[in-house]
């Protein structure tokens, strides 16, 4: 019978039977079928953060649930920031852009106040332990032959990214805690224009985090012997300091332990509880994935149950092997999201030391 004919609450019932009909199916969907999912990457093309977040880029779409296109995109600038703030600001709030983002949660919990949009109020679904290798030219003055020759060194210059980033304060910390005298040069835009600074001579001494060190700095600039490693930063285990896994296989010293060698003792002291402060927080959650503040829960479902996927991915582990030397772990999980909120702080008396700090690296 044409709808027409029907009788008016048979003819509602029929088409509220295929609106639901059809919302049923819509609902069976996955969340990203049909989507395209972009990855901000919040540091420069070439750089650690950018190659390891390309490789994870690669990977995730096939552990999405509707298989969607996953590209990569960088915003960089102000030690991360820039980017960061584009995806709590600007990104669309609606699952379709995602950040793999680097070194924030050291900057919020130092300085929230450079953040319009606050942190917190992202949406968290993994983040990542990582690791820094320290590494100086040869070069430097009396010569650099072993790791412990640092505590020798004249005329050393330091690069990093930023007064306030946490690689910059950390080698600032571990160089004075050990009494090298040396200059602090900052702000360069990425690991890759800082590396290539060392290389010509602009500075000698520069850390990175285990993809690009293990890509591009040890079997080049180590290798060819413009450079030696000198120390890693370890990770916090509890309540104890371990060296990273990460260049387990590397023979790098943990900094804790090549003090130990040069000093005869542990390090301590109001330097070393600002190292440690900022080495747990910036170390613990190196890199976290976020999705804009408000994103739908369908996409933090979507994409968390993805990253655990991922985590068992044999072929992602291979080219990341392949590539970086060892397999980026994500935690992940429902308590997720809460567990990285509540890691954003610092104990004011030490927030308010580093805060003094960074102002005289700034001078």
């Amino acid at each position: 019978m044409p709808l027409s004919n029907m009788p008016r609450a048979a003819a509602v019932g029929l088409a509220l039977a295929a609106v639901l009909a059809v919302s049923g199916a819509a609902a069976d969907e996955p969340f990203y079928k049909g989507k395209r999912l972009t990855v901000l990457i919040n540091y420069g093309a070439g750089g650690p953060a950018d190659i390891e977040a390309r490789i994870f880029a690669r990977h995730l779409g096939k552990h999405i649930e509707g298989n969607p296109a996953v590209i990569a995109q960088n915003i960089d600038g102000a030690g991360g920031l820039i980017g960061t703030t584009y995806l709590g600001e600007v990104a669309p709030r609606d699952g379709t852009m995602m950040g793999h983002l680097t070194g924030m949660a050291w900057r919020w919990a130092n300085d929230a106040e450079r953040f319009r949009i606050d942190f917190k109020t992202y949406e968290f679904f993994g983040y990542q332990r990582s690791t820094t290798v320290s590494y100086v030219r040869t070069d430097v003055a009396p010569g650099i032959k072993i790791a412990g020759d640092i505590v020798k060194a004249r005329g050393l210059i330091s690069g990093g990214l930023g007064p306030d980033n946490a690689k910059d304060l950390l080698t600032r910390l571990a160089l004075e805690l050990l009494g090298v005298p040396h200059q602090h040069v900052t702000s360069y835009r990425s690991s890759a224009t800082a590396r290539l600074a060392l290389q010509q001579g602009e500075i000698n001494f520069y850390s990175e985090s285990p993809p690009s060190y293990r890509s591009v700095v040890h079997p080049g600039i180590v290798k060819e012997g413009l450079a030696i490693p000198v120390w890693h930063d370890p990770e916090n285990d509890g309540d104890r300091l371990v060296a990273s896994k990460q260049v387990a296989d590397l023979g790098i010293p943990a900094y804790h332990e090549l003090y130990r060698s040069i000093k005869g003792t542990a390090p301590s002291g109001i330097l070393w509880d600002a190292f440690n402060t900022i080495r747990t927080i910036s170390g613990s959650m190196l890199r976290i994935l976020a999705l804009p503040p408000h994103s739908p829960r369908a996409a933090l479902d979507a994409l968390s149950a993805a990253v655990a996927r991922l985590n068992d991915d044999k072929v992602y582990a291979e080219e990341a092997l392949k590539v970086i030397g060892f397999v980026p772990e994500y935690a992940v999980g429902p308590h997720t999201n809460l567990q990285v909120r509540e890691g954003l702080s610092v104990r004011p008396e030490i927030k308010a030391f580093i805060a003094d700090y960074v102002k005289k690296g700034s001078r």
